[in-house]
């Protein structure tokens, strides 16, 4: 199959090198004429503008997003509408919001234009790994879609699926970050508790060798935990501040409008928020309080 791929940072890039790879042609568009020539070097083909890229498309065309959510999402649509015809299907492979993936859809079916929301993970390791997808959209277009998915996927028979209607792939994507943000904090906590353990002196990076096989905490996010303590168990020069891309929060907001307790995954998301408090005003406002009605003597200076 042929298709675009706009949005050509380290995960585009890899995703149109995957597919160049097994066959397809790839045309590839980003803002900065940089990115275009990264991926030509792979056997892509560059399109100089939006219209330069569909111009290169043989109709129906199909035009993957690999760009951030949010306003970028929208503006890009927006450019696209005069330029695709009716049949041609756009593919949001971002961490869109499900609930503007759904606004989303209903604007272009109006246009009689296809939209396909596919939650993608896999990170830098896609390219040689293979990549989740967790698509979303009519059954009958996503079935037109396999060869690129099936392409993408770690397998032709694994690792990819059709989820639901419109929403529910990146609705699928965003609880499958909530459950990462939990697992993510759980073996920070737990690798945090043995550095503690002064006394046994522990070599985190054996430890989690250990736990590699056999295990039942055993898994690809602690193989990357293995891999980056046997690079530094310090972690001096790294600074404490976790970002988050959104989705944890949606997942949390998702579980309180739906009556369903989430406390893991809330509370991985507070631990994020609380990573980037600078200030930590509100454990100086507790040592006060411990001052002021216990005669705790709070520490001062620094």
């Amino acid at each position: 199959m042929e298709l675009s791929m706009i949005g050509l940072g380290r995960m585009g890039a890899n995703m149109s090198e995957r597919l160049v790879r097994a066959g397809h042609r790839v045309v590839g568009y980003a803002r900065t004429p940089e990115s275009v020539q990264r991926v030509m070097r792979f056997g892509a083909e560059g399109a100089r503008s939006l219209q330069d890229l569909v111009d290169k498309l043989s109709p129906p065309r199909v035009i993957w997003l690999m760009i951030p959510a949010g306003d970028p999402v929208d503006q890009t649509l927006q450019a696209l509408l005069p330029l695709v015809r009716t049949g041609d299907t756009i593919i949001d492979g971002g961490n869109s919001y499900y609930k503007h993936t759904m606004r989303r859809a209903k604007t272009l079916k109006e246009h009689d234009i296809n939209y396909v929301d596919v939650g993608t993970s896999g990170g830098i390791w896609g390219l040689t790994e293979g990549y989740s997808l967790m698509i979303g959209g009519e059954r009958d277009v996503a079935g037109r879609l396999r060869p690129i998915f099936e392409a993408l996927a770690p397998g032709p028979d694994r690792g990819w699926g059709h989820v639901g209607p419109h929403g529910a792939g990146h609705f699928v994507k965003m609880v499958h970050n909530g459950i990462e943000y939990g697992m993510m904090q759980a073996m920070a906590e737990g690798f945090t508790i043995l550095k503690r353990k002064q006394e046994f002196s522990f070599d985190l990076s054996r430890v989690a060798q250990i736990w590699q096989h056999g295990s039942v905490v055993r898994s690809w996010l602690l193989d990357l935990t293995a891999r980056a303590l046997q690079e530094d168990q310090d972690l001096a020069d790294v600074v404490p501040f976790v970002a988050d891309s959104g989705e944890g929060r949606w997942t949390v907001f998702e579980a309180v409008d739906l009556d369903t307790a989430a406390p893991v995954i809330t509370l991985a998301l507070m631990q994020r928020l609380r990573s980037r408090d600078t200030t930590a005003y509100a454990d100086r406002l507790l040592a006060l309080m411990r001052e002021q009605f216990g005669g705790h003597e709070a520490k001062r200076g620094g």
